[in-house]
């Protein structure tokens, strides 16, 4: 990071306060979820977001996009949705003065800066697919032709944790290509007596625009500039190998696991707590922000075996255990 472009730096990651003030304003409480939306598209990302339904996920994700001035869309995600619905279609069009006839490519939702894939378990795998190209390459591939999509990108796919009857589990694969697995939980009472209040009169708030889309991808590309320590490196390179039976030095993971995460989880955990600092207005990063990240990142690419399933072990309750001994 040059020294004259320092102060620059930090008057644009002096706003990211103010952009959560601002959508504080509709959403009451929630800090760590917005924190991890946020982390997520400031390291270039996607997440899964998992919630009971009235936890205001789709309110929270709009929020933001009003509060960034980008272009929002929402899917909702059905067991008869196809791949075309979410990426486009080609239509049969006519020159008015030649009278010769073309086809034109129709772009689909998922041309917007923030995509929400809503309730993304309810559609078939077929479907689920046609977000793979876009999460991993920022482009769709339709007809031989590339249509890049607009920065920055970021899918936000929820799902429920209830009512699992009709789904179609996300496969790993897909899973993998997700940052971030958020889990939002119920309001303390004092929040939920603020929700109560502020959302059934009359009033509405005014949203104001803190930042812009450019200045997101400036602050993608400081995020990649942030510094690691090598003994922080190690250290993330250590969680991740050892959330795998075969290598793991770990009794629990090898009682409770079927296999542990690959190298993108390591990845995922580096270039995460670099976007945790710099949310944070740091430039550099501490060992919390990988202790923090560690559950949203690693908790959907852990596989628990029957066993864990049946005595209620979860992959936080794994993921914990590892941090501990890792101290």
């Amino acid at each position: 990071m040059e020294n004259k472009d320092l102060t620059f730096y930090k008057t644009l990651v002096a706003k990211l306060p103010l952009l959560k003030k601002e959508i504080a304003k509709v959403i009451v409480g929630q800090e760590e979820a917005i924190d991890e939306i946020l982390i997520s598209l400031l390291a270039g990302g996607h997440c899964l977001l998992e919630g009971v339904p009235g936890l205001a996920k789709t309110l929270m994700v709009k929020t933001i996009s009003e509060a960034l001035e980008m272009k929002f869309k929402r899917v909702q995600f059905t067991p008869d949705l196809m791949p075309g619905d979410i990426v486009g279609t080609e239509i049969l069009e006519e020159d008015h003065e030649t009278g010769k006839k073309f086809f034109k490519f129709n772009k689909g939702p998922i041309f917007a800066n923030i995509v929400l894939a809503d309730e993304i378990n309810r559609t078939p795998p077929k479907t689920q697919a046609a977000l793979l190209e876009a999460m991993q390459e920022y482009k769709v591939t339709y007809a031989g032709t590339n249509y890049d999509l607009p920065k920055p990108f970021l899918i936000i796919a929820t799902q429920n944790p209830i009512e699992q009857a009709g789904t179609y589990p996300l496969p790993e694969a897909q899973l993998d290509r997700f940052l971030l697995y958020i889990k939002l939980g119920y309001p303390s009472e004092t929040e939920e007596l603020q929700v109560l209040k502020s959302t059934t009169g009359v009033g509405k708030q005014t949203l104001q625009t803190v930042m812009t889309d450019e200045d997101i991808i400036t602050l993608q590309q400081l995020t990649r500039q942030v510094h690691i320590s090598e003994e922080l490196i190690v250290k993330i390179n250590q969680i991740v190998r050892s959330t795998r039976p075969a290598s793991t030095s770990s009794t629990f993971v090898k009682q409770w696991c079927d296999w542990g995460a690959g190298p993108r989880a390591g990845q995922a955990l580096v270039l995460c707590a670099k976007a945790r600092a710099v949310l944070n207005e740091r430039f550099s990063i501490l060992p919390e922000d990988i202790e923090t990240l560690a559950f949203p990142i690693l908790r959907h690419r852990i596989a628990l075996n029957f066993r864990a399933d049946a005595e209620g072990i979860t992959t936080d309750d794994v993921i914990a255990e590892l941090l501990k001994n890792l101290k």
